[in-house]
């Protein structure tokens, strides 16, 4: 079985550690925030302007002027803080971002990433995924290994327009953990119940299998 959206958000919160700054991207990415280890301190930033991010709120407690860069709502933690893009554009260029979980269309073996346009279709912009990938200290992928039409999203060579060259080093999928190591796909943990040939099956680019290759765990 392969894992769904949130169970790709709560393997990659094992990522995290004790006093990073990191920014979640759109869509899967964001809900990270729902699952941080408890026993660790985390500020999420959003590139929108805020500091001290928390979870999705409920129902009853949503604040319609508190969103996310996705213009989802969201909470706030004690003693977070509110400034304006620039600011916040200012701490991503400037290197204080620890980690960035992104989304992707494409990633290929080479650690370039494609996340903001598909051709043909209107977009408003590319938004802060430029900068982000070419600033942070460290990017993390949360993606679907396939598209909707079974072709793999993970390539030798990405086909749609790229955002950030060389950047990714480590992507987790439905089926899978995977890190990027010379120029290669090096397989390191699957999803309960994905086999290593269904792994290898979903993969166009370069994919090696490390020897000590285990399957996921979310505690």
């Amino acid at each position: 079985m392969s894992l769904n959206k949130f169970q790709i958000a709560q393997r990659i919160s094992k990522e995290l550690r004790d006093g990073f700054y990191v920014n979640l991207g759109i869509g899967i990415p964001t809900l990270v925030a729902n699952y941080i280890p408890k026993n660790i301190s985390v500020v999420l930033q959003s590139e929108n302007g805020l500091l001290g991010m928390g979870p999705f709120p409920h129902k009853q407690n949503v604040d319609p002027d508190l969103i996310n860069a996705g213009k989802e709502t969201i909470t706030t933690l004690h003693g977070s803080s509110l400034f304006n893009s620039a600011e916040s554009f200012g701490m991503i260029r400037s290197g204080r971002i620890d980690l960035t979980i992104l989304g992707a269309m494409e990633v290929s073996q080479n650690g370039d990433i494609a996340n903001w346009k598909i051709p043909g279709k209107m977009v408003k912009g590319m938004g802060g995924a430029m900068d982000l990938v070419a600033s942070a200290k460290n990017i993390i992928v949360a993606m679907m290994h396939t598209n909707k039409k079974g072709d793999s999203k993970l390539l030798k060579k990405c086909t749609l327009p790229i955002t950030g060259v060389n950047c990714i080093k480590k992507i987790v999928t439905n089926l899978a953990v995977i890190d990027i190591v010379d120029r290669k796909f090096i397989l390191k943990e699957t999803a309960p119940g994905v086999s290593i040939n269904d792994v290898i099956n979903s993969t166009e680019g370069n994919l090696e299998i490390d020897k000590n290759v285990s399957e996921m765990t979310f505690n």
